[in-house]
């Protein structure tokens, strides 16, 4: 996926307010709002939905990603997020981890600093290509059985793996 040179990012930015103007904050009043382009066209929006149990409110990328997948899917070239102001936010480290799945490192987002690629906000990711690894040895008969496979297994889980009750790799565990 090339990201696009002619990217309307004011577009994209106004996009990003419009859903900010629709979030649910009334425990912090700090709405948010994101937009992205989709590598087919698209353009998709989302909000922060906060919640009176704090730990289950869904920040505006987690809306973002749900409406890629309602809407066909597809990877994100482009990110912007506007704050309670309308000014340009970072995502947190969560929501960057969260792009990385849907973006990869190329992924460019408007920061305050200028149009960076998500590599350089969440260096050293975490990501579906680790647990591939992992979960590929970890199927394997008897695996793993001798200590350099159990080094392997934990290189490639990012040091989380699942074990069954014989010791053995069943799968990763996402932390």
């Amino acid at each position: 996926m090339t990201p696009r040179s002619d990217v309307d990012w004011d577009a994209l930015r106004e996009r990003a307010r419009d859903a900010m103007s629709r979030a649910y904050a009334p425990y912090s009043g700090y709405p948010v709002g994101v937009a992205a382009l989709v590598d087919d066209g698209r353009t998709i929006t989302g909000c922060n939905v906060e919640n009176a149990s704090y730990g289950l409110g869904l920040c505006a990328e987690c809306g973002l990603v749900a409406e890629l997948h309602n809407t066909r899917g597809g990877r994100l070239p482009h990110f912007t997020c506007a704050g309670g102001r309308g000014e340009v936010l970072v995502p947190c480290g969560r929501c960057r981890q969260l792009l990385y799945e849907f973006g990869g490192p190329d992924l460019l987002l408007e920061t305050p600093a200028g149009i960076l690629p998500l590599s350089e906000m969440l260096t050293q990711a975490f990501g579906p290509d680790h647990i591939e690894g992992a979960v590929a040895l970890s199927r394997q008969e008897n695996w793993p059985h001798r200590p350099q496979d159990w080094q392997m297994a934990l290189q490639l889980s990012n040091g989380a793996v699942a074990l069954d009750d014989q010791g053995r790799v069943t799968g990763t565990i996402l932390v």
